[in-house]
């Protein structure tokens, strides 16, 4: 199984009038191709940190992260953003859709940024937006959609460019619990379709649990957790 994403004794700081802050502090994992892996965590522990950092929106203060074998960090940052594109799909707990684009517009964005072809991205977008149950909202507008809707249609954006990485922060924090269950089930679902590696950030132990790997940062370290049972399991 190819190796899709690897941090290598990886430290972020931040300066403030006090001084550095370090938010990380020398951590170690690797993620293979296909495999899902919860990160939790209490709040400051650097958990949101880690994940800007693999999707390459901020850089290291030392060690190295490799996605896919390549070094992102040091590429100029005119060739960074069209990697990410290719490379990292994002998903947040806001779901940040355009206001002024439809859903299939929205969606095709990361498209657009990697330079795919049109025809061959319309007809995928077109696809996974009616298998996620939006085919009949596709030239809705998000303000049209309720907030399960608008998640499912950021997962759909995450994955249309067959990214190697899939990065979700706290993708189910702003749902009640029934809409929260139904976007987790969906994202599995695409992540075992989609092969790619999948890290989810999140504060529910509940959909932690429903990953086969789990590790927890506390103080800017890493520790591996036991799996869980899902409840009902």
């Amino acid at each position: 199984m190819a190796e899709a994403l690897r941090f290598e004794q990886v430290t972020k700081s931040y300066g403030t009038e006090a001084g550095a802050v370090e938010v990380l502090r020398g951590i170690s994992f690797s993620l293979d191709s296909g495999e899902a892996m919860a990160v939790t965590g209490p709040s400051g522990s650097g958990k949101s940190t880690l994940l800007h950092l693999a999707a390459t929106l901020e850089t290291p203060t030392s060690g190295s992260i490799r996605i896919g074998g390549e070094a992102a960090h040091d590429l100029p940052e005119r060739e960074l953003a069209g990697f990410r594109s290719r490379r990292v799909g994002l998903v947040f707990q806001d779901h940040y859709l355009l206001p002024q684009y439809t859903m299939l517009q929205n969606v095709l964005l990361p498209t657009v940024a990697a330079g795919n072809g049109e025809s061959d991205a319309e007809g995928r977008a077109r696809a996974l937006l009616e298998r996620v149950g939006l085919g009949a909202r596709i030239d809705h507008r998000p303000a049209q959609l309720s907030g399960g809707e608008r998640q499912r249609a950021a997962i759909v954006r995450a994955v249309i460019n067959r990214p190697s990485l899939v990065l979700c922060d706290e993708p189910t924090g702003n749902l009640d619990g029934e809409t929260a269950g139904s976007v987790a089930d969906l994202l599995l679902e695409l992540h075992g379709d989609e092969e790619s590696a999948l890290i989810v950030v999140t504060h529910s132990l509940e959909l932690a649990a429903r990953l086969p790997r789990r590790v927890e940062l506390r103080a800017g370290l890493i520790r591996e957790v036991s799996p869980e049972p899902a409840a009902g399991g």
